[in-house]
């Protein structure tokens, strides 16, 4: 019964640590990490560095995989693209069990310590992150340590010897083992973990190991295959591709390669069992991508053969209103932030288009302009939801303050692109309202609507562009022009008036002049909101 509660505490504890690590250099990566994703390209040997660079980062492989699929569903990645991705996210996961193989539970207490003092005693952002990156190291070997010790009185019983035995001489029932494994605790680098632990006992020789560690690189693709449930086609065939790679890498090594990995790995440490485990699992993923990765192009038609688009499938393609954002991509935070960011721009892009509608629908008394940007406001409200939604979703995750700081941000900047949206529409309905009527503006009320209108949706473009650029200096330029917007509204009301008092207007057309420059100023007003926010981003964010 004890060596069971030490296996299972050590192995959660060994979970949260590496969890712990991950988030740290999450963190610490941050906006590195978005620039990453971003080096790549439609080569594919391009996806299969940033796939081992973004792993290693945040210590998971099934996450990488995951975040993968979202993008794919998402519509932002291709599956070409993935294909790289993938194949090195399956590099990156052997950084772990590299780590782990090494015998150094003895500096855990020492990485602990020194995290929780830098933790306690610092208040800057970047120490506390190192600080978190330590703690969650020493937790990591600290479980390793558990581990071993329970593992320890199961190396003198003969029915284990027995069981290890006969993995030896059966590799499909190794396989299976390793498969089982992973698939019920949905991390590849725990399971090894658990192979290095037994190794260090003696109970696990390389020739046992192999098959179990083959199964855990299939084990790993149950998770992605689940993120797939009501994901898109091309989501459910990077998942398929992931499955496909793992599979025929286990083949490939099971019937071809087996013996020289053992004679390679046994050579570079004869006496070493966790280390020659570790450099097995790193040969096996580094050959396969070396092998299969010429055949990518094979394994993307194989992928559209086993998940097929058919003629007579009346089934559409789940069409998300958001194109940046979507869940799997929660499990990276710093790249969530990221997309939500480019998801609120383009939703700025809605309201721009629903307010140059509904304004040259007043100048050329289009009907079909106003239909135009009331269909926008549709989509700009549903946007608002469904970006809303998923900030109080990355909320709950493990985010640092900084980021925290943004997204605080990014609920403001959306409601205020909203309510942009809702001027528009305004402005839509006094145009129909104007047209039923039949009235009309004189020549001189024209041009000074035209003059406020060209700064208000100035001033609103640019402030998208600023938060987007963090340009400092467009954001002073907006603010000039709102004090110029200000005047002239004076100005304008006042010749206004000037123009009831002679009869060159009427009051019915008036009312609605007015009421144009009010939605207008409101538009300029949210302008300077979203600089607001900027600034204070800006002011907790070193760009």
């Amino acid at each position: 019964m004890n060596v069971a509660v030490y296996l299972i505490g050590g192995l959660g504890m060994f979970l949260y640590g590496m969890n712990v690590m991950g988030d740290g250099l999450q963190k610490v990566a941050g906006e590195k990490l978005k620039r990453i994703i971003e080096m790549l390209t439609t080569n594919k040997l391009m996806g299969v560095l940033v796939g081992t660079i973004v792993t290693a980062i945040i210590q998971s492989s099934s996450a990488t995989t995951v975040m993968t699929v979202g993008f794919v569903n998402a519509g932002i990645m291709t599956l070409k693209q993935a294909i790289g991705i993938i194949m090195g996210a399956n590099i990156g996961t052997t950084v772990t069990a590299q780590l782990v193989s090494f015998s150094i539970e003895k500096y855990a207490p020492i990485a602990i310590g020194l995290g929780m003092i830098m933790w306690f005693f610092t208040k800057k952002k970047h120490v506390k992150d190192l600080a978190e990156i330590l703690i969650g190291f020493g937790i990591l070997f600290v479980g390793m340590s558990f581990m071993k010790d329970a593992a320890a009185p199961v190396s003198e019983m003969q029915k284990v010897h027995d069981a290890i035995l006969a993995l030896s001489r059966n590799p499909i029932l190794g396989i299976i083992a390793g498969f089982l494994i992973t698939g019920t605790i949905q991390s590849s680098s725990a399971s090894i973990g658990i192979l290095i632990v037994l190794a260090s006992q003696g109970l696990l020789p390389i020739t046992a190991a192999l098959p179990i560690l083959y199964g855990d690189n299939i084990g790993t693709c149950v998770t992605s295959l689940l993120s797939t449930i009501g994901a898109s086609r091309n989501a459910r065939r990077v998942a398929i591709i992931h499955l496909i790679f793992n599979v025929m890498g286990t083949l490939l090594f099971i019937v071809v390669l087996s013996k020289p990995i053992i004679s390679l790995v046994t050579t570079m440490d004869p006496t070493n069992v966790p280390r020659q485990i570790a450099n097995a699992h790193t040969l096996f993923n580094l050959v396969n991508v070396c092998i299969l990765f010429p055949f990518s192009n094979y394994l993307l038609k194989l992928a559209y053969k086993l998940v097929p688009v058919s003629v007579d499938d009346e089934e559409e393609e789940r069409i998300n209103t958001t194109k940046f954002l979507d869940e799997r991509i929660l499990e990276t935070p710093s790249i969530a932030l990221s997309n939500t960011v480019d998801e609120v721009i383009r939703m700025a892009s809605r309201s721009t288009r629903s307010l140059n509608a509904s304004y040259e629908s007043i100048k050329n008394k289009d009907m079909d302009l106003v239909a135009k940007s009331f269909e926008y406001e549709k989509i700009i409200n549903k946007l608002q939801i469904d970006i809303t939604n998923f900030l109080f979703k990355l909320t709950t995750r493990n985010l640092s303050d900084i980021e925290r700081i943004k997204t605080d941000v990014l609920f403001h900047i959306v409601n205020d692109i909203e309510r942009v949206g809702d001027h528009a529409e305004n402005l839509a309905e006094i145009s129909g309202f104007l047209n039923e009527r039949k009235l009309s503006f004189s020549d001189e009320a024209s041009r000074e609507l035209d003059t406020l209108f060209g700064i208000a949706s100035s001033n609103f473009y640019d402030s998208i562009t600023a938060i987007k650029t963090y340009d400092e200096e467009l954001a002073k330029e907006i603010v000039e022009r709102e004090t110029e917007f200000g005047r002239l509204e004076k100005e304008y009301r006042k010749t206004h008036m000037d123009r009831l008092r002679k009869g060159d207007c009427t009051v019915e057309a008036g009312i609605y002049f007015l009421d144009i420059i009010t939605n207008l100023e409101r538009i300029s007003d949210h302008s300077i909101n979203i600089i607001d926010e900027m600034n204070r981003m800006r002011g907790n964010i070193t760009i």
